[in-house]
């Protein structure tokens, strides 16, 4: 098993970050050959998923997101701590925290067009960490 930590900044709600390169090389500096790559964000309002970074996507996507968890609405979380990003907790909770990825000959095993991303879903800038794991042979 291998560890690698990676740090991402984001530019606040919505922004999409591809790490798909950084995934890769993760994979690849680990020696491993076949396996899985998790990729994990701690934290309670970003997310990592997978998609095609393109211009349409990342234009949809956020708006896919403002109409699950629409601006304007009152969130019980809010009433606690007054952060103001109650729908950011939302939204991260749908997506989830994490993916798996397995591996193959030292490369991660993806569609053409797919790519990992980290979802930052906070209202504000964050610098975000992220911990890859590789588990294989």
């Amino acid at each position: 098993m291998v560890t690698k930590e990676l740090e991402v900044s984001s530019k606040g709600e919505n922004d999409i970050v591809d790490i798909t390169g950084e995934v890769r090389k993760a994979v690849e500096d680990s020696r491993l050959r076949n396996g899985i790559v998790t990729v994990f964000v701690p934290g309670s309002t970003a997310a990592v998923t997978t998609m095609e970074f393109e211009p349409g996507l990342l234009e949809d996507f956020p708006n896919m997101m403002d109409r699950v968890a629409p601006r304007g609405l009152k969130y019980q979380h809010e009433k606690t701590w007054n952060d103001g990003n109650g729908r950011s907790h939302v939204k991260a909770s749908l997506l989830g925290p994490g993916i798996t990825v397995p591996f193959v000959g030292g490369k991660p095993v993806l569609g053409t067009w797919q790519q990992v991303v980290l979802v930052e879903l906070d209202i504000r800038p964050r610098r975000r960490r992220l911990v890859l794991q590789m588990m294989g042979e």
